[in-house]
């Protein structure tokens, strides 16, 4: 089989873009849930409920924080205890039905950095989802979101990361991170479990955690458009594990 293909920034715009048109028909609505029970898969795959039940889920204002939404709904459902980290909530009313549906699952929310240091203490999480930053992502690093990548990395509990580690440049990697104010903030998450989604993107080559591919979805017409050289997913399962690329 030939070689999974890495795409651009601009490339994956394009593929989301035909996804919600004629091409594939389906609705934000439809991809935001599919990418979220294939996040919330990937983490219930590495990270078994019994040892890390209590899950941080970090949803930043995009169609990234969307997933991260629908994913910890879906977590609550498998039996997990997530809470919701979402300093700068959506204005669409999409973003603010998937808010709702997690407060009826009781799923706590949480939006500033006190709450956020409070949260990432021992006995609080177990483990993070990262839906901050998606492929559209650029530098610089904004408020609050300059404080709270640190906090991440530093609490040193296991993140699993959507599409991207935060903070990575899409197509470069990680690169040095700064503010409006010229502050150097790092070079980004230091994820350990990484779910692509539709196809992976140039600037996760180097990742080196488990790597999932969530696209499922994806269909044949545009998967041989972009020539996407999708694997095949195992039985009924919304992810698959890539190689590690050490193995490639």
């Amino acid at each position: 089989m030939s070689r999974l293909r890495y795409l651009t920034s601009k490339l994956a715009q394009e593929i989301d873009e035909e996804l919600m048109n004629s091409s594939g028909a389906f609705s934000l609505d439809q991809l935001m849930e599919l990418a979220g029970l294939a996040c919330a898969q990937t983490l219930a795959t590495v990270y078994d409920r019994e040892k890390f039940r209590k899950v941080l889920v970090c949803c930043g204002p995009g169609n990234q924080g969307g997933d991260g939404l629908v994913a910890a709904r879906h977590l609550a459902m498998f039996g997990y205890e997530p809470t919701v980290y979402m300093p700068k909530p959506g204005s669409k009313d999409i973003y603010q039905r998937l808010q709702q549906q997690c407060t009826n699952c009781a799923i706590p929310t949480i939006s500033t950095n006190e709450e956020l240091k409070r949260q990432l203490l021992p006995d609080k999480s177990d483990c993070i989802l990262d839906a901050i930053f998606g492929f559209s992502f650029k530098p610089p690093v904004r408020a609050p979101f300059d404080e709270v990548l640190p906090l991440l990395n530093n609490s040193k509990l296991p993140i699993v990361s959507v599409d991207i580690p935060s903070g990575w440049d899409v197509e470069k990697g990680p690169v040095e991170l700064k503010t409006n104010e010229g502050t150097t903030v790092g070079d980004g998450l230091n994820a350990d479990v990484l779910i692509s989604l539709t196809a992976p993107k140039e600037g996760v080559m180097s990742f080196r955690g488990r790597h999932f591919l969530g696209g499922r979805f994806v269909p044949k017409i545009l998967a041989e458009k972009y020539a996407l050289n999708l694997p095949d997913y195992p039985g009924f399962a919304q992810i698959v594990e890539l190689p590690s690329n050490s193995a490639l």
